[in-house]
């Protein structure tokens, strides 16, 4: 059985202010957590390996399935200390691909080429790309076959321009999702600012927010069981 493959920042301000940012912790835990549940494994990338820090603020939306996830030996080893590099990863081995967020992301996943490489070669595949929130930002760049954008004319969503104004952030990030995700002929969709909202579009799997993140996963395995049964 192939694995899930979970993306992770290493980002840890907001570009060069001294706001700490990072890792939304649920988007990760959440995610998989669903996916462990399922009998499938994980393995956690970030583009430089290793250490992976947590947004401080998403420590204060936490339940307790999120901090017990979090302080179990494997998440903290895999995921926030020893995170692979992507020359570590062989994409041929992964149903899926999933792009958690937090802040962080918006700095270090768009234009990683071997990140991309890994998606597209998942998505070329047959496999699935998926993101939560900001974690939209590791498609932007991403190419099909035919060197056009993989998400355009797709349906897509991610935290909008209304939950960055909401968030305090919408001044300091180097771009806005819903209008990148434009610009690149997506078609945007969302729902109430905060509130939970995943959807598919052929491989490509999204969630609105930090609300999202288990919406995302069970489409994801609802995919993963019907290939089963093929």
């Amino acid at each position: 059985m192939k694995k899930i493959l979970i993306v992770l920042t290493n980002t840890t301000h907001y570009g060069d202010t001294n706001d700490a940012t990072g890792l939304w912790l649920g988007e990760a835990t959440e995610f998989a957590e669903e996916i462990l549940n399922a009998g499938f494994e994980v393995d956690y990338v970030s583009p430089k390996g290793g250490f992976v820090p947590l947004d401080p603020r998403s420590m204060k939306y936490t339940d307790q399935q999120i901090m017990e996830f979090y302080e179990t030996s494997d998440f903290k080893k895999r995921a926030l200390s020893n995170s692979l590099r992507p020359d570590q990863i062989d994409p041929h081995e992964y149903a899926a691909i999933y792009y958690t967020g937090g802040h962080g992301v918006m700095w270090d996943f768009p234009n990683d080429p071997a990140l991309a490489k890994i998606a597209e070669t998942i998505y070329q595949d047959y496999g699935y790309i998926t993101s939560v929130c900001h974690g939209i930002a590791g498609l932007f760049n991403l190419k099909d076959s035919h060197d056009h954008y993989l998400i355009e004319n797709k349906k897509i969503t991610g935290f909008t321009t209304t939950e960055e104004f909401l968030a305090g952030k919408k001044r300091i990030v180097p771009f806005l999702n819903q209008t990148m995700a434009e610009e690149r002929g997506a078609i945007f969709l969302k729902k109430r600012a905060y509130h939970e909202f995943a959807l598919q579009d052929g491989q490509l799997i999204t969630g609105q927010n930090p609300f999202s993140a288990r919406a995302v996963a069970q489409l994801l395995l609802k995919n993963l069981a019907t290939q089963k049964t093929d």
